[in-house]
């Protein structure tokens, strides 16, 4: 397994917009139709990697607790699908009812907005606040596929709980490992 950090883009980076197609409901939605009222959770995921099958329990666990407080969530998958078909967008759909996604999963085919964001992995988070300036950027916690560390989303879940207090987010941010997204040739 390949494992890739994250970029770590900026804190207090704006939101980069954009309008793609939700697998789930075949709808277009912007960063406008997913943004939660008290801050927003975006995920660069994928069908196939591992490190994103090991954490799918925990990001679905904390859409569903995370979602009624204001915190709105979305998945993209940004890969290139000539040469990992797995990630094709009618499986993403698939994937997302196998999972029980409570978000949009949308398929980013240009990859501009992965490269918008500076996304480099799977699974590779963000949380925005509400005014979608970018306040936590990193892993979701230390578990990782075979190391035995519980799977808690810890790291994650202490930004969202001191963004819906109105306390300092901890700068101090891991990058998340995983996957690296698969782009495509130029």
């Amino acid at each position: 397994m390949a494992r890739t950090p994250s970029n770590m883009l900026p804190l207090n980076t704006a939101a980069p917009d954009f309008d793609l197609i939700d697998t789930i409901t075949d709808k277009q939605l912007t960063l406008g139709d997913i943004a939660g009222e008290k801050g927003t959770v975006i995920m660069f995921i994928c069908n196939h990697c591992p490190f994103v099958i090991h954490v799918n329990p925990e990001i679905v666990k904390m859409a569903q607790e995370y979602q009624p407080k204001g915190i709105g969530f979305v998945a993209v998958s940004s890969n290139d699908i000539i040469n990992y078909p797995q990630d094709a967008p009618h499986l993403m759909k698939q994937k997302a009812a196998e999972e029980g996604y409570t978000f949009p999963y949308l398929f980013d085919e240009t990859q501009e907005v992965a490269r918008a964001y500076d996304a480099a992995c799977t699974p590779d988070f963000y949380l925005f606040d509400s005014d979608l300036k970018l306040a936590y950027r990193g892993q979701l916690d230390d578990s990782r596929p075979g190391n035995g560390v519980p799977l808690t989303g810890s790291d994650l879940r202490n930004a969202m709980e001191a963004l819906l207090k109105g306390d300092a987010i901890d700068s101090n941010q891991k990058p998340s490992i995983g996957c690296n997204i698969k782009w495509t040739a130029d």
